[in-house]
């Protein structure tokens, strides 16, 4: 199995599409006013939906190399300054428009290998 993209509700098309572009994604997909998706750097695709009611519980990850230097070159508001957290990870946060959560982090060879993983061996 592979992770093919993750896509959030939002409630205006033109003001998510702004907000994702200035996070650093390439617009590959434009189908006003309701779908747009977005490809990162590293190939990844993330989509956006018109919904009614948008900003669940969901939290979309984008991880970088550098997360200071990453969100130093945003303009956009934190809700989490960059932050070490006891998993390993390197993390700040924001939300779009919308109240979707966002997750700016690194976290390398943890996110997959962490000292804890645990041991699958059939």
């Amino acid at each position: 199995m592979k992770l093919n993209q993750v896509t959030v509700g939002v409630r205006d098309y033109e003001v998510a599409v702004r907000f994702y572009l200035k996070l650093g994604l390439r617009q590959i997909v434009h189908a006003p006013p309701h779908y747009a998706r977005f490809e990162t750097p590293g190939g990844e695709t993330f989509s956006i939906e018109l919904v009614e009611q948008a900003g669940g519980s969901t939290i979309v990850y984008f991880e970088v190399e550098d997360v200071d230097a990453f969100v130093a070159q945003l303009d956009l508001p934190l809700t989490q300054e960059p932050v070490d957290q006891s998993w390993l990870w390197r993390e700040a946060r924001l939300a779009d428009p919308f109240g979707n959560q966002i997750c700016i982090y690194h976290a390398g060879q943890n996110r997959r290998f962490p000292p804890w993983r645990v041991d699958t061996k059939d």
